[in-house]
């Protein structure tokens, strides 16, 4: 089958790998109709390399048609359409059934000290080949699916994979209340779906961004916005805009890769140079994150307000300001999102009258064969690119 596969930094490749088969009882096998390139996978493609071996096949937020089942999942039959969620989760253990799928305990990645695994997604969380491909072999899919109609385009169902649920948890974990004020940081794919959910509850929503074209889709949206670079500074502009004290909640969906971070960035940069037995270590217990958006997020929100953690970090020792947290009694929540404790609250909301803008949240769909340009164009922002679909049957 063809796949996108990782081939070194800034480098990728659509090649003939082998087609998936199943291995366990509670596999699937899913033929691939919409895949789409994500933020984090950025993060592959510029940072986390030293986790990546050449030929890794990318990618996790796919959706497609049920292929084959083993024989011990009894839910899912051949002809079925799925979506697949990010993260490979049994659905039964002490942790997913808190709600917690994120940390099962049937496929934690212990070896690496890391929660489920993820497709597509380096050694640090179980090297599991990624759904960026023609066809896709999905362990625990006895839960490690959602179920949908038959009918209306891949585009109504396919965020359900990741952006509507992590979207939706960092506005959770924001505790915006009612009638509050929620500043979400960065606009990209996560971002501005976290702005459209907090403005359909009913929030106040001021999105971030020093990206025009993203700045403009939030206007066309509807929720207000600011621009980091000609606003002056960021802290003063939010509070003049709330009261003078800042928002309720502030979601950062930056992460690692957040711009006014120079050093750090080239830490990362010399760190990404480092044979990776080397820069490995380094990154799991050093400081290498770019904070830029995080202490944003601390500076701007409001004494005894909340900040949500979407953006992705990878670092063990970065420096946090904790007095001033401390000081502002400030409340921090974080994590990948546990997709399937969020999919109940999403899919009424995947309805022809399409609330969250979905069907037209893509800015970009291409062949399969596509992907490396649009990995290309989407790390440096060109062509007003927020999210890439791909289609391996095009």
């Amino acid at each position: 089958m063809r796949a996108v596969t990782w081939q070194g930094k800034r480098s990728v490749s659509v090649q003939e790998v082998p087609d998936p088969t199943i291995q366990e009882p509670t596999d699937a096998i899913i033929r691939i109709t919409t895949t789409n390139i994500c933020g984090s996978d950025l993060h592959l493609y510029e940072t986390l390399g030293p986790f990546m071996d050449k030929g890794d096949v990318l990618g996790h937020e796919p959706m497609g048609i049920v292929e084959e089942v083993g024989s011990g999942v009894t839910n899912l039959s051949a002809g079925d359409r799925v979506v697949i969620p990010f993260q490979i989760a049994c659905g039964s253990c002490w942790m997913c059934t808190r709600g917690l799928p994120t940390q099962c305990e049937t496929t934690q990645v212990r070896d690496q000290g890391s929660g489920a695994p993820i497709f597509g997604y380096s050694k640090l969380y179980g090297s599991v080949p990624g759904g960026q491909a023609e066809y896709l072999r999905v362990p625990q899919a006895q839960f490690t699916s959602v179920k949908v109609p038959h009918g209306p385009a891949d585009e109504r169902y396919v965020y359900l994979s990741d952006v509507l649920p992590t979207a939706w948890q960092a506005v959770e974990y924001a505790g915006v209340p009612d009638g509050g004020t929620l500043v979400v940081l960065g606009l990209g794919p996560i971002g501005d779906m976290a702005a459209r959910i907090g403005q359909h509850k009913g929030f106040r929503v001021i999105g971030v961004d020093r990206v025009g074209e993203r700045l403009q889709r939030g206007r066309d949206v509807g929720y207000e916005v600011v621009n980091m670079d000609a606003d002056g500074d960021l802290g003063e502009t939010i509070r003049e805009m709330t009261d003078g004290r800042g928002p309720d909640s502030v979601v950062d969906a930056v992460g690692m890769e957040a711009h006014d971070s120079p050093v750090t960035k080239l830490i990362q940069q010399a760190a990404g140079m480092l044979p990776d037995v080397i820069a490995a270590p380094v990154f799991k217990a050093a400081g290498v994150d770019r904070l830029g958006a995080l202490y944003s997020a601390i500076d701007i929100v409001r004494r005894g307000g909340t900040i949500s953690l979407s953006g992705v970090y990878g670092g063990m020792a970065d420096p946090m300001p904790m007095l001033t947290m401390f000081d502002k009694q400030i409340q921090l929540r974080m994590g990948q999102a546990n997709v399937k404790r969020w999919v109940d609250d999403i899919l009424p909301l995947l309805t022809d009258d399409d609330p969250l803008g979905v069907d037209t949240f893509h800015t970009h769909a291409v062949p399969l064969e596509q992907a490396p340009q649009m990995y290309e164009v989407f790390q440096n922002k060109q062509d007003g690119c927020v999210k890439v679909l791909l289609k391996p049957g095009s």
